[in-house]
């Protein structure tokens, strides 16, 4: 039985929830190729922009324009009054869909991506192939954008680089999926990276950590994608709690003491991109 309440149901696959500089969620439609805001409170829910090429991760420059990663034409977007306008062509860096989104507080966005044709994968072999100890995924580069719209590399050799939050101290934490990992990162004043180092392994939970969000009272909240629930999980490993979802849980996000959790039965387009399975699901922490 779910711990959860459905908030919203009706959604082909719901992706990258964020708190908006208005309080609201925002989060992205896959397959409806929308953006959405939502108001925790009321459950009032409005489309902000369509998005041709699928949109994922979500952030704000410091104006307060909103960013969204358009994942099959591998770029990303700047909302303007006239509509969305090109801010970053990923092209030459992501090897295959861009995915999820972090932008900092300076208006940095890193950028994830697939690496290789996830859906096929799954599709010949299922899920249980990726977790086939002698599996590797591909890996793949870090996208870091200015703000200014200039890309380059922040990270090279990710398997499936998906969430992506920084900590109180400063740190940023990415989850690889397809190596059962969270991997922390120090920050330099210019936004590169280094000292890569593991934060917390699942593997040994069989946990493919997809979307992730930072829990204030410490630690992280961290979407499996591959089972009903979302999870607490301290540095080093420690899970600390469990919070069960009505589905498959695929990203997270923590607004004003709420947990939100996007879930779907399974991200097979097959499944989902014809159909309205999909919910945002919340548990007041």
């Amino acid at each position: 039985m779910a711990d959860t309440r459905v908030l919203r149901a009706g959604l082909r696959f719901g992706e990258g929830p964020r708190r908006a500089p208005d309080g609201r969620l925002f989060y992205s439609d896959f397959y409806d190729r929308e953006v959405h805001a939502i108001d925790l409170a009321t459950g009032e829910d409005e489309v902000v922009c369509a998005v041709p090429g699928q949109p994922s991760g979500l952030g704000w420059l410091p104006d307060g324009r909103l960013l969204v990663v358009s994942m099959t034409d591998r770029r990303v977007l700047r909302l303007e009054d006239g509509g969305l306008v090109e801010h970053a062509d990923l092209g030459g860096i992501a090897t295959f869909h861009a995915n999820d989104m972090l932008v900092d507080p300076h208006g940095r966005a890193y950028v994830g991506n697939f690496g290789f044709d996830l859906h096929a994968a799954l599709a010949a072999g299922g899920e249980a192939a990726l977790l086939e100890p002698g599996w590797t995924a591909p890996g793949t580069p870090l996208a870091l954008v200015r703000p200014d719209g200039a890309v380059g590399v922040a990270a090279e050799d990710l398997k499936f680089p998906n969430g992506t939050v920084l900590l109180a101290d400063g740190g940023l934490v990415v989850a690889e999926t397809l190596a059962f990992r969270l991997t922390r990162f120090d920050v330099a004043e210019d936004g590169a990276l280094s000292g890569r180092r593991v934060w917390a392994e699942l593997r040994e939970h069989l946990i493919a950590p997809d979307g992730i969000a930072v829990d204030p009272g410490g630690g992280l909240w961290v979407a499996p994608a591959l089972q009903p629930f979302a999870f607490h999980v301290e540095e080093g490993g420690r899970i600390t709690r469990k919070v069960e979802t009505s589905q498959a849980c695929f990203a997270v996000a923590v607004v004003d003491g709420t947990l939100v959790c996007c879930t779907a039965p399974t991200s097979q387009p097959e499944v989902v991109a014809g159909a309205r399975l999909g919910k945002l699901e919340v548990f007041d922490l």
